[in-house]
């Protein structure tokens, strides 16, 4: 082989060892919060890209601001939508990161869509629910206090805004239970395509922090909640719906496929362009 075929050969093989190396990467989806768009993702997409470069990411553009009050369930579906094609072009699974009220829209696609999500990454959402009145919720309900909004959120009108769905008061838990269109089902395990649906999942990751300052408490974020007619926390562990298994999360942490990390420091808005947290808790389940 003379030099010059031979230097084209050598050629050749650089660039198809960069292709796959920028292929080697699972895509990504990433998925706002409430009263928040697409854009405010944006620096959470370049972390992602610069890290793993070649990677794809769908930022979904979908229920942005005023939109992002719908009812869950209509979210849900319309994101699963959106993101359908995309993860069906992954036979080896894509990982989602999901912030906020986005971090429940994914777990119900998770839950009620069978999908083959590698990494699912719950970022500061109130994955056991909500109960308190921060600053967005002054900004929908400039005259409520948290012990009122049931009044509100446990109604057939309630339930179709988006908090609602997920309104969790421990001191109206058969309202709750009788009102709730999208929590209460997530976690009951009335569906049994629901957990096996979820049981796919290879890895959850659970973000939060003390100084979160949205999520009340913060805890739910890793599927801690207030006791029932208490506002003392219980872990995960204690919670009736990981007791019962009922949607599979205590397999999946017996199969030893949950990692929760609790950041101090870290306000709401800040985690999605937070470098720090990207660099220690995501991207290294990013492959």
């Amino acid at each position: 082989m003379t030099l010059y075929y031979r230097d084209l050969v050598c050629l050749a093989c650089l660039i198809l060892g960069a292709v796959s190396s920028a292929n080697a990467y699972r895509p990504v989806v990433v998925m706002h919060g409430i009263l928040s768009s697409y854009d405010y993702m944006t620096d959470m997409v370049q972390f992602i890209q610069k890290a793993h470069p070649g990677t794809e990411v769908l930022n979904v553009n979908a229920y942005n601001y005023a939109k992002s009050v719908l009812p869950m369930w209509d979210q849900v579906n319309g994101v699963q939508a959106k993101i359908q094609s995309f993860v069906k072009s992954a036979p080896d699974g894509v990982h989602m990161i999901c912030y906020s009220q986005g971090g429940l829209i994914c777990r119900g696609i998770l839950e009620s869509f069978p999908t083959n999500i590698h990494t699912f990454v719950s970022l500061s959402s109130p994955q056991a629910g909500q109960y308190g009145v921060t600053e967005y919720l002054k900004y929908l309900f400039p005259n409520c206090t948290k012990e009122h909004l049931y009044l509100i959120f446990y109604t057939d009108a309630g339930q179709h805004i988006s908090v609602g769905g997920y309104w969790n008061d421990p001191y109206h838990q058969e309202l709750y239970d009788q009102y709730g269109e999208f929590l209460p089902i997530l976690n009951n395990g009335s569906n049994p395509a629901f957990k096996s649906n979820f049981l796919k999942v290879q890895r959850l990751v659970l973000i939060g922090g003390p100084d979160d300052g949205v999520i009340t408490p913060w805890e739910s974020s890793q599927f801690g909640f207030y006791d029932v007619n208490s506002e003392n926390v219980s872990p995960m562990s204690s919670q009736d719906f990981y007791l019962k298994d009922s949607f599979g999360l205590r397999s999946l942490e017996a199969s030893d496929k949950i990692t929760s990390y609790t950041v101090p420091g870290v306000q709401h808005l800040d985690w999605p362009s937070n470098q720090d947290v990207f660099n220690k808790y995501i991207e290294p389940w990013l492959d």
